[in-house]
């Protein structure tokens, strides 16, 4: 059950947190609205909790203006639930308790941008084959190309590679360098600036996605004259609805290396991680790519 606040922990910002999203079913309800899950009955199937308990944690949600209800039909009127700006904020919260987790309690406590021994990322990323992409998710990109764009390209297929970082990132420990497969990725942004042309003419979009500022990575293009957008997950929106791998360097999270194939639908049609080999795994999209367009 929900908790009411003690008088002493009123003024406490922690505790007005956990009143709102520290009960479990909560939590898990405001995960599965963000990998776009959102609808009662599919929620119901997700988290296997009952119709009460559903109806209850919703409705809490709702009225702290976590969730919004919308229509999304007539007669009946049936409504989903959507995340508010309030909601989607949480985001950040969710990704540093997965990390924390992926980390501490699934992996052995070192930090690294490869896959950890012993650790459920690898089976959680190609569990996402055959799922899609919520629809829509929209990522602030850098110039030229527009302010925001879909994660996935109105295209037959999108190819989507996400890398720890480019360039000249900030905010990076001492020893950065030497945490293993956190070296940024110059080269695979080029290996497919090299492919664009005739990924283009195939009806292919290339979408790099990194945790960078739009700015930082407008930059990078305008430097390396990467023709395709590069989207700023800054926010952790697509990390939260993919629950994608992260690692942390200083104060930041950084997304792990991986690439996948999506086709119009939004549908996940191949999944490429750990990435190992940039330019086997470019080809290996690439080819994927040309099979589901």
């Amino acid at each position: 059950m929900v908790r009411e606040l003690r008088e002493q922990d009123v003024q406490c910002s922690i505790a007005q947190a956990a009143s709102v999203i520290g009960d479990w079913w909560s939590l898990l309800i405001v995960r599965e609205v963000t990998r776009g899950h959102r609808r009662f009955d599919d929620l119901l199937r997700e988290l296997g909790i009952s119709r009460k308990v559903l109806t209850e944690r919703l409705k809490h949600l709702v009225d702290h203006g976590v969730l919004a209800r919308e229509p999304y039909q007539t007669g009946p009127v049936r409504h989903e639930y959507v995340l508010t700006e309030t909601g989607w904020a949480l985001a950040p919260t969710l990704i540093s308790m997965q990390d924390w987790a992926d980390r501490w309690l699934l992996g052995d406590g070192s930090s690294t941008g490869a896959p950890r021994a012993g650790g459920t990322e690898v089976a959680r990323v190609h569990a996402l084959l055959g799922t899609k992409v919520p629809a829509p998710l929209v990522l602030p990109a850098g110039a030229p190309h527009p302010a925001q764009l879909d994660a996935v390209a109105d295209a037959a297929v999108t190819i989507l590679f996400t890398y720890p970082s480019t360039g000249l990132a900030t905010s990076l420990p001492p020893d950065w360098d030497q945490v293993p497969g956190a070296v940024g990725c110059t080269l695979e942004n080029r290996l497919f600036r090299d492919r664009h042309p005739e990924l283009t003419a195939a009806g292919i979009a290339v979408h790099g996605v990194s945790t960078q500022r739009p700015d930082e990575q407008a930059a990078f293009a305008a430097a390396e004259s990467i023709p395709f957008p590069l989207l700023s997950d800054m926010d952790l929106h697509l990390a939260a609805a993919l629950r994608l791998p992260t690692f942390r360097a200083g104060q930041d999270l950084k997304l792990k290396r991986l690439v996948l194939v999506i086709d119009r639908s939004r549908t996940i049609r191949h999944v490429i991680f750990p990435v190992l080999d940039i330019p086997t795994a470019i080809t290996e999209a690439t080819n994927a790519a040309h099979t589901f367009r």
